[in-house]
């Protein structure tokens, strides 16, 4: 994949992390303990039943409250289809074939663009719910951040060292530069 519509200026670390069960206090404590300032919420619809406190809303207005940023980016929601003659065939799992696909259209490029201002200007977050991050499609924003250069680090807990450095997701390859969901390419013969 080329992302020909993606643009600097490039941060040199971006962190993720999913909302889980945990209480605004107890997520703003874990903000705190990595130094996170500012919140790019990556969930395309941003609502939770369950826990009401990570509603678009609420979140804005309590991560206010304690001096973090926030920032909705829809274009990087997941929930995504895969096109019928997608070239991701790497993904067995259709909804991370379908954000693969994703990956090069321009409303993605439109919300990781925003990604990166707002990383550049302050150390920042990107947020889902799921608190694996390898079964969330901010796995696969992490590889395109990677992918040029930029550190992602996830965040798997409270303390500052509760960090893990994202690894290229299983179905990435690298290729002259270029990241790839695809069946690998069939060695020449001689």
């Amino acid at each position: 994949m080329r992302f020909p519509l993606l643009h600097g200026p490039w941060p040199a670390t971006v962190w993720t992390l999913g909302h889980s069960t945990l209480t605004a206090e107890a997520f703003v404590a874990r903000l705190r303990g990595h130094g996170i300032e500012a919140i790019a919420d990556v969930r395309r619809f941003p609502m939770s039943r369950r826990h009401p406190q990570f509603g678009r809303e609420a979140m804005q207005a309590w991560l206010a409250d304690a001096g973090i940023d926030y920032r909705w980016l829809p274009q990087l929601g997941g929930r995504r289809r895969p096109a019928a003659d997608s070239p991701n065939s790497a993904w067995r799992n259709e909804s991370f074939r379908g954000y693969a696909d994703h990956l090069v259209s321009a409303e993605f490029a439109e919300g990781f663009n925003a990604l990166l201002a707002l990383a550049h200007r302050r150390r920042t977050a990107l947020m889902c719910a799921e608190v694996l991050w390898w079964q969330c499609h901010r796995s696969l924003i992490a590889d395109v951040l990677k992918v040029h250069g930029v550190e992602v680090r996830h965040v798997t807990g409270d303390a500052a060292s509760a960090e893990q450095a994202h690894p290229f997701t299983g179905a990435a390859s690298v290729v002259d530069g270029e990241l790839r969901y695809g069946p690998p390419a069939q060695p020449g013969l001689f």
